[in-house]
């Protein structure tokens, strides 16, 4: 299995994908803003 987080950034906020082997998504596409507490959720969504 080779997971992968695709990241759309923007300007305040950034909105992820996490995919699982072969491109098939893994949850659902959560948003986060460029700060301490939006990037908290990201590095949880690292960890799986």
């Amino acid at each position: 299995m080779n997971p992968v987080i695709g990241l759309d950034v923007s300007k305040g906020e950034s909105h992820a994908q996490a995919f699982s082997n072969r491109g098939i998504p893994f949850g659902k596409t959560f948003r986060f803003e460029h700060n301490l507490e939006g990037l908290a959720p990201t590095r949880c969504a690292m960890s799986l």
